[in-house]
């Protein structure tokens, strides 16, 4: 059984002070064990202030995004290495780093190879834009960006994907789950080609797009969906552990349990 991720993606959202006392509300939100993996992944000025915030709990950090050098003459950007003490998991090749500052396949390609490197584990993002979807080119965007984020790669140890149809992001018009499950089915496909039946079946993948603590539900309940990157609604204190408590409540419905899980 693979254990749930839920990702809050802050995007450019949050003073450093509202950055802490957003997850200070989440961590009162969440006392007491639960099964399901959380992330937050704040603005980078916020990593640090929010870590500290965080000691004590089992919520992961994350950051959203990185560059692929380790250091140089590369102003405004941050290198692995420079995240690797502070947080676990990084967010790569989300749709808004794609369309807004230029990150191609082959960009993305490299940041995952620099990731995995740093020992940082990615959450390798995929997604179609509407005419794409509507000229039912889903499948084919969706396992040629995964084909090309991982070519060359190692990928052996743990790997989450987020599929984010991109316009469903921000727009409030989430996917149907059926539809959302029938692609990370051919999202876990493409990973059993790449890479064998056993990392295909324990690779997480997460929907993101529109995801509330409303719709949250028709998503995990579906049998490929191991979670979701959420956006607005991770911003909002009561949403946002709210879509954990449910998560938890429909993968683990009978008394949780706190070992066995795929992949820890």
């Amino acid at each position: 059984m693979r254990l749930p991720m839920i990702a809050g993606n802050w995007k450019m959202n949050t003073t450093v002070s509202e950055a802490v006392e957003l997850v200070s509300q989440v961590r009162k939100g969440l006392s007491g064990a639960y099964d399901v993996e959380v992330v937050v992944c704040p603005p980078f000025v916020s990593l640090v202030p929010v870590k500290e915030a965080l000691k004590g709990t089992s919520i992961k950090l994350g950051a959203q995004n990185i560059y692929f050098e380790e250091k140089g003459a590369y102003t405004g950007e941050i290198s692995p290495v420079m995240l690797v003490s502070l947080c676990e998991h990084v967010i790569i090749g989300h749709s808004e780093r794609r369309q807004y500052f230029g990150d191609s396949n082959d960009v993305v390609n490299k940041k995952m190879g620099a990731a995995l490197e740093a020992g940082l584990k990615p959450i390798l993002c995929v997604g179609e834009k509407l005419e794409e979807n509507e000229a039912g080119k889903t499948n084919d965007i969706v396992t040629g960006q995964l084909r090309s984020a991982l070519a060359g790669l190692d990928c052996s140890g743990e790997l989450v994907v987020a599929y984010e149809p991109i316009w469903a992001i921000g727009t409030g018009r989430a996917a149907h789950g059926k539809q959302v499950n029938d692609t990370i089915r051919i999202i876990r496909s493409t990973l059993a080609e790449l890479y064998g039946q056993q990392m295909a079946d324990e690779a997480r993948v997460l929907y993101g797009g529109s995801v509330t603590a409303d719709n949250i539900a028709e998503f995990m309940e579906q049998s490929e969906i191991d979670g979701a990157l959420v956006g607005g609604a991770s911003l909002k204190a009561d949403q946002f552990t709210n879509i954990i408590r449910q998560t938890e409540e429909i993968f683990f419905p009978n008394n949780p349990p706190t070992k066995d899980l795929i992949p820890w």
